[in-house]
């Protein structure tokens, strides 16, 4: 048993719980983010490349005649994810403004989002793995309805919809899976299911991938199931926004390289184009929807969604070189989302606006926020040095190895880069550079505390830009070959 594991999952719980009894919310969220950080890196660092595999393993029997039990483990893919969510977690705390109404619930559902998103991505049974990611999501909408800014009621019930359909058909394909496997065999472990598929013990119809594949797609915002996802992130705090946009979103794409790869490798060749079309509308369509707005957070919102295209790109190459460059993709979207979303609320905050036509020269009272912006602009775009560049690049070379059909999608990814450039670029040049208005020539640039918060989710995607193997060596013990 991996108490280091355990503690990943109930040390936030437990600061909840600390703050429900009357314990200083700021303080005690942030403690346990630290110590939650500290404990992935130790992880991170002692997981044994030459075995590889799953360690760190505990299991409770919950029901096991019906093959249902709380396992969790961890293989360099789930560390990987562990080391992402627990650094966006502690930045989207320290970031966290002073709230003025309901400041412990706002840190429980902070502190919930962690937890549920660290057990799911821990979780060898599907079930427990499904479970957590819903415990995850129910205070995603609280924080929109009560904390968020604009039309927050709206986005709050357009998200619950969208990813309350989206998990409904998620289970209904996870309990068709279930029900398909020969009734003396059942069972809800990856690796006992992987072990079943590997031998041929096990053959799940094709039609399960599809109901997987919407149901993924959903939570991840895949083209055409995005909408709810734009919105709800220009209306959420901004800590909201990077927990969800950096980390839980992931969920979708974890749960489809733990279970679709390995379980329906036919099916996936079998509906690939169907796959390829609607990652080229994450590219392309919503690229050129992203061009088109005209205030921070709707561009962000957008491009995160935008961003998926490639990271489905490279599950689409069906080859251990792109989904490498996916699983990658992964890690330094999640940091770089974060960040761009950190810092829309720190301009939001100075100047009550992030309406492109109303910015302006900050860059001249606040070359900091400006230099950070400009770094978190950069990775997003994908610019050599940042692991983003690493992933997309690696992406881009799996497609090509698929076959002459990738070529087209290719291309469109490549054109996509220069479409992110030119909305990137347009945000940085509209906020940051020209006249200033009288108004924000007060302004004071990001405090010590904001400008760490973003540092520390931008010095491991600069570490991971420059040495990529760090995170390849770990994902690569958790791919099918």
């Amino acid at each position: 048993m991996s108490l280091l594991l355990i503690l990943l999952i109930v040390l936030p719980l437990l600061a909840s719980l600390g703050i429900m009894v009357g314990a200083n919310p700021r303080r005690t969220a942030l403690g346990a983010a630290i110590v939650n950080l500290v404990f992935a890196v130790i992880l991170f660092t002692r997981y044994d490349l030459h075995s590889g595999g799953w360690q760190y393993l505990s299991e409770w029997k919950i029901l096991p005649r019906l093959g249902i039990n709380l396992t969790l483990g961890a293989d360099g893919l789930t560390l990987t994810m562990f080391l992402l969510a627990t650094l966006v977690t502690l930045s989207a705390l320290w970031i966290a403004p002073k709230i003025e109404k309901r400041e412990g619930l706002y840190y429980v559902c902070l502190l919930f989002i962690s937890a549920g998103v660290i057990g799911a991505f821990a979780s060898l049974d599907v079930l427990f793995l499904y479970s957590f990611h819903e415990l995850a999501l129910i205070p995603t909408f609280l924080l929109i309805g009560i904390w968020g800014s604009g039309d927050r009621q709206a986005a709050a019930w357009k998200a619950t919809i969208y990813l309350g359909a989206g998990s409904f058909v998620l289970l209904i394909g996870l309990l068709a899976l279930y029900l398909s496997i020969p009734s003396g065999l059942r069972t809800l472990d990856i690796r006992q299911l992987d072990q079943m598929a590997a031998t041929g013990a096990f053959h799940p119809a094709s039609w399960i991938y599809l109901v997987l594949l919407v149901g993924f797609g959903s939570l991840v915002s895949l083209f055409p199931f995005h909408s709810w996802a734009p919105p709800a992130y220009a209306c959420a705090p901004a800590p909201a926004a990077m927990l969800h946009a950096g980390v839980l979103k992931k969920f979708g794409l974890y749960g489809l390289i733990r279970i679709a790869l390995p379980l329906f490798p036919d099916a996936m060749h079998q509906f690939n184009g169907l796959l390829i079309l609607l990652l080229i509308g994450n590219i392309l369509y919503i690229g050129y929807v992203t061009v088109a707005q005209k205030r921070l957070d709707w561009t962000v919102g957008y491009s995160s969604v935008m961003h998926m295209g490639y990271i489905f790109l490279g599950l689409a190459s069906l080859n251990l070189l792109g989904i490498n460059g996916a699983s990658l993709l992964m890690f330094a979207h999640g940091l770089s989302v974060a960040a761009a979303f950190a810092l829309c609320g720190e301009i939001r905050r100075r100047t009550g606006t992030l309406d492109y036509a109303e910015l302006g020269g900050l860059a001249k009272v606040t070359p900091v926020l400006g230099l950070l912006f400009g770094f978190a602009a950069m990775a997003s775009v994908g610019l050599p040095g940042f692991a983003n560049f690493a992933g997309e690049i690696l992406v881009f070379f799996g497609a090509s190895a698929y076959g002459p059909e990738m070529i087209i999608p290719v291309i469109i990814g490549v054109w996509g880069v220069v479409i992110s450039a030119i909305y990137m670029l347009r945000a940085y040049r509209n906020i940051f550079w020209g006249p200033i208005a009288e108004r924000w020539a007060s302004l004071s640039d990001i405090a010590p505390t904001a400008r760490w918060s973003v540092i520390l989710l931008l010095l491991p995607l600069m570490v991971a830009g420059f040495y990529p193997q760090i995170i390849l060596r770990m994902v690569g013990t958790a791919l099918p070959r």
